[in-house]
């Protein structure tokens, strides 16, 4: 027999794919600690968790206005189901997370779909799992879209809530307050 015949079968692994978006992204460098287009591959217990402290979280911002941890995913496996799922949970006291149209508070959380728009501040991640077999690690994959991701993948359009009412110097939105009517998006 072959040392090919002998080896084992490769499991294919879970992947969650992450476009981002930021609209100072070019000029602020906000993503600069983030490696875009290559997979990383992490083991399934890891609690892997997005914000400014590198001592802390995994995936990095350099932006004063996001939180130390700003929200965390974990992995975990639904009962009766071969299947690995994500869980996403808002870390940030400050900020609310938005999954798709809900809203979590701090320490809100809830498992995360196939396909799903997370935005916070005017960060705006858009989030694809894609099925794998193995039990034991999972990876990540970033890309960076040039373009505004809500517009992108026609997501209704949701204004960025700043903290305490001021807006980072990246910011591209007015300093000022807008008023809506209700019945518009």
């Amino acid at each position: 027999m072959s040392s090919f015949e002998d080896a084992d079968t490769e499991e294919t692994v879970t992947c969650l794919q992450m476009t981002v978006y930021h609209p100072g992204q070019s000029q602020c460098g906000i993503f600069q600690s983030i490696r875009f287009f290559n997979r990383e591959k992490l083991p399934s217990s890891e609690v892997v968790k997005f914000g400014r402290n590198s001592n802390i979280c995994r995936y990095t911002f350099q932006d004063k206005q996001v939180s130390r941890v700003q929200f965390s995913l974990q992995l975990f496996k639904k009962f009766n189901s071969s299947v690995l799922s994500f869980e996403i949970k808002n870390m940030s006291k400050k900020t609310n997370l938005i999954v798709d149209s809900r809203e979590l508070g701090y320490l809100n959380k809830m498992d995360l779909p196939y396909r799903c728009m997370v935005r916070f501040g005017e960060y705006q991640f858009l989030m694809e799992k894609e099925d794998g077999e193995s039990l034991e690690f999972f990876e990540t994959q970033f890309i960076l879209s040039p373009r505004s991701l809500l517009e992108e993948n026609n997501w209704p359009p949701h204004r960025p809530i700043p903290e305490y009412g001021i807006y980072s110097l990246c910011s591209s939105q007015s300093s000022f307050p807008t008023e809506m009517d209700e019945n518009e998006s």
